[in-house]
């Protein structure tokens, strides 16, 4: 056990965060995004929610600060400017969390799935709402 480690991110998370650089993406996916065929490391955490999993890993990693959108979800398919209930909680999280919150980007359902396949890693939850995904980029931690 260590201390100020959210206890839901297992050894394997904590090395991929860890292990990333500046500038790698990870996504936190909801139960039905089809996780494997990323073509990446996949970590499941079933049974908690994607805001949970959000919370704990903007906890440890800083988004980045050098781009103007270091967080995007999934666009409803047919409806791009609707806002899912889950997507304005996960922008409470950062907005509360993240070291330098920024507004969250859309993207279209295969551009999503297409950058997802470029993720360094993706941490599939048991988010049963729709559109519960969201990648993120990793920013730099300046020195003290």
């Amino acid at each position: 056990m260590l201390r100020n480690i959210p206890a839901i991110l297992s050894p394997d998370i904590l090395h991929a965060l860890r292990a990333m650089g500046h500038g790698d993406e990870i996504v936190i996916a909801d139960a039905n995004f089809p996780a494997y065929s990323m073509g990446c490391q996949v970590h499941r955490l079933d049974g908690l929610p994607a805001t949970q999993v959000l919370k704990a890993v903007l906890t440890l990693m800083p988004l980045d600060s050098f781009v103007t959108d270091p967080a995007h979800t999934m666009q409803v398919v047919g409806n791009a400017d609707a806002m899912p209930e889950i997507v304005t909680e996960f922008q409470r999280i950062i907005d509360q969390t993240a070291d330098t919150p920024a507004p969250i980007s859309t993207l279209e359902r295969f551009a999503f799935y297409d950058r997802a396949k470029t993720a360094f890693a993706v941490i599939q939850t048991g988010e049963t709402r729709l559109y519960g995904n969201i990648i993120l980029k990793k920013g730099v931690i300046p020195p003290d």
